[in-house]
């Protein structure tokens, strides 16, 4: 006798099997924000329909596979950092987000990020994504003998500094000097989050 599915778990085989489609079509690139969910459906060779319906919209899809690519990217990242210190997995961050590869999910990212600002609960799975890199450095932090809310402050101040230096990058490529930049945020976070007396 076969196991019988629910609907949910085969909506969300179909949503998954539909998600794998549109990565290897676009492999590591997303899609431009003025792509028609039709033409997307027709470089993955499926409907519109169905992209309507597992994703509900354009940014509905841009957002999905942003989580699913940045999942693939981290699971290496957190290998790496298995072995690295907190040095190197923020030098690991910065090189991986910064290849020249990577700028249209750069950019993607970005603009789900501002979308969900307006409808926060329209993109929950992928604002609830973003933490990951910060609970692996925070980790690391603790590691090297900072306590969990120093590790945490830490972790979540670096990343912060590390998004915004990628916007800078995204938008003004010839302005930034990034190495210099991602030096002082190491020589900051040596620092770390106690004040100096």
């Amino acid at each position: 006798m076969g196991v019988i599915l629910s609907s949910t778990e085969r909506k969300g085989e179909a949503r998954e099997r539909l998600l794998s489609r549109l990565l290897d079509a676009f492999g590591e690139d997303l899609p431009a924000p003025e792509v028609s969910l039709r033409e997307i459906a027709a470089r993955t060779q499926t409907s519109h329909a169905l992209l309507r319906y597992h994703f509900g919209s354009l940014p509905g899809v841009l957002a999905a596979m942003l989580e699913a690519q940045r999942s693939r990217d981290n699971e290496a990242l957190f290998e790496a950092a298995r072995h690295g210190t907190f040095d190197d997995l923020v030098v690991a961050i910065w090189r991986s987000y910064t290849r020249p590869e990577q700028l249209s999910r750069a950019r993607g990212f970005f603009h789900v990020i501002g979308l969900a600002t307006y409808r926060p609960d329209d993109f929950r799975a992928f604002i609830d994504s973003l933490d990951d890199l910060t609970t692996m450095l925070a980790s690391l932090a603790e590691r090297e003998g900072l306590d969990s809310n120093e590790a945490l402050t830490t972790a979540t101040v670096t990343i912060a500094a590390i998004r915004g230096l990628l916007l800078q990058e995204v938008l003004t490529p010839a302005v930034v000097h990034s190495e210099e930049m991602i030096a002082l945020i190491l020589r900051m976070s040596k620092g770390r989050s106690r004040p100096r007396p």
